[in-house]
């Protein structure tokens, strides 16, 4: 069994309170001749990679070609494969974070505070991966704000102590878009768990698994959006966060 390091990113997220919260091979058969009392036919290549044989009389001139190399992938429920140009048998694991650090400069209780993070996720000769958050929601010390964790997941309600965040697209708050698989088709299977797919609801439980494939998979692009409200009993100072997003292959 081929082993695949983990991939962990970690999120920096800064908070200044003010009260108002601040992968095949080519099969080549030649010296063979076809013929007839006015025509023939020798060296004839099967082949892939637009490979072509010319073939010519004194009149006549064909060229012959048989298959380009098979592209795509085939399937069941216990085994993948993947068809194109020479593949390599070596796993891999890909993640890739843009977005990691942000301050949120002062935050008021009117109103909701937004932050999005791409993460980019790749992984080949699996069976599949899980992506999971993993952290504490701000604090400033003594207070750490409320994660909506329990009957959730909920709206953005400004005013009420939330912490929250989904991988799809929303429209109150405006943020977010909904996962991407690159390249599009039968290539890229990663989705968003069903608690974090939900446009407008939003959700937080330190290791929860928030999407994942169920197969070998091309690149799928996630955008985390995060959502902050306060009320305005929540008290003043400098909120921090430090969250990881983790990406588990399986085998």
């Amino acid at each position: 069994m081929r082993k695949v390091a983990t991939s962990r990113y970690r999120f920096v997220v800064v908070l200044a309170l003010v009260l108002s919260f601040g992968p095949v091979g080519t099969a080549v058969a030649d010296g063979s001749q076809s013929s007839s009392s006015s025509y023939s036919i020798s060296d004839v290549q099967i082949g892939g990679n637009g490979s072509a044989q010319h073939d010519c009389s004194t009149s006549y001139c064909a060229q012959e070609e048989l298959g380009d190399t098979v592209d795509g992938r085939a399937s069941s429920a216990n085994y993948s494969a993947q068809f194109g140009a020479d593949t390599t048998d070596t796993p891999l694991l890909e993640e890739t974070v843009t977005g990691g650090t942000q301050n949120l400069g002062t935050i008021q209780s009117s109103s909701t505070s937004t932050a999005t993070f791409s993460v980019k996720v790749r992984s080949y000769l699996s069976s599949g991966y899980g992506l999971y958050v993993d952290g504490s929601p701000p604090s400033q010390g003594e207070h750490t704000l409320k994660a909506l964790s329990s009957d959730c997941p909920c709206t953005s309600q400004p005013g009420t102590e939330q912490f929250g965040i989904n991988l799809v697209a929303n429209t109150t708050p405006d943020m977010g878009t909904n996962p991407v698989q690159v390249p599009s088709g039968d290539y890229s299977f990663g989705t968003a768990e069903p608690n974090y797919d939900q446009s407008n609801l939003f959700m937080y439980n330190n290791g929860d698994e928030v999407a994942n494939s169920l197969t070998s998979t091309g690149e799928t692009d996630f955008t985390l959006s995060m959502i902050i409200n306060i009320s305005n009993a929540t008290p003043g100072g400098q909120y921090t966060q430090q969250f990881s997003a983790v990406v588990v292959p399986q085998y």
